[in-house]
């Protein structure tokens, strides 16, 4: 099977059987997410044991992107230390945002079949929309993240989407 058919299967499946969907009673920490281009929302809420994501939920609505992006995250950081979830996240900007030839697949895991959307500027903002609001719980950050305003995004990629 080639990367693309994996890439599609695999977004398919997320979107129609989100991972972690189900939100989470008294989250330590709840952070926003919107990409008004598209149309998706993410909230991720977050419960801590110590400095480990013992428990990881997500509400979200959009495009089939953003919402398996969203999905296959919460299965990656889940039980992982912040530092751990940094890293991924980390990794997963440089192969989505950046456009890395070669991701960090001991990393990045199942990850690595989302390397596509590097190549679709107006999908990257849909890809990251529940990485953002990640970054935002892990500093803390209560202002809900707008993905047409987000500065570490490079402007070709904050544009007006679709």
């Amino acid at each position: 099977m080639d990367l693309k058919t994996l890439y599609r299967e695999v977004i398919v499946d997320h979107y129609k059987k989100p991972r972690n969907s189900t939100p989470l009673e008294q989250p330590d920490v709840e952070s926003k997410c919107k990409n008004p281009s598209c149309g998706d929302r993410v909230t991720l809420q977050l419960r801590f044991t110590g400095d480990d994501l013992a428990e990881v939920g997500f509400i979200g609505v959009g495009c089939a992107i953003s919402q398996a992006s969203t999905s296959m995250m919460t299965q990656a950081i889940k039980g992982k230390s912040r530092e751990e979830a940094l890293r991924i996240m980390a990794a997963f900007r440089e192969m989505v945002v950046d456009g890395a030839e070669q991701p960090d697949a001991a990393t990045l895991g199942d990850l690595v079949t989302m390397q596509g959307i590097a190549k679709l500027p107006a999908r990257v903002k849909c890809a990251m929309c529940g990485w953002s609001a990640l970054e935002a719980a892990l500093d803390d950050q209560s202002e809900e993240v707008d993905m047409d305003q987000d500065t570490s995004m490079p402007a070709a990629k904050r544009g007006s989407g679709m």
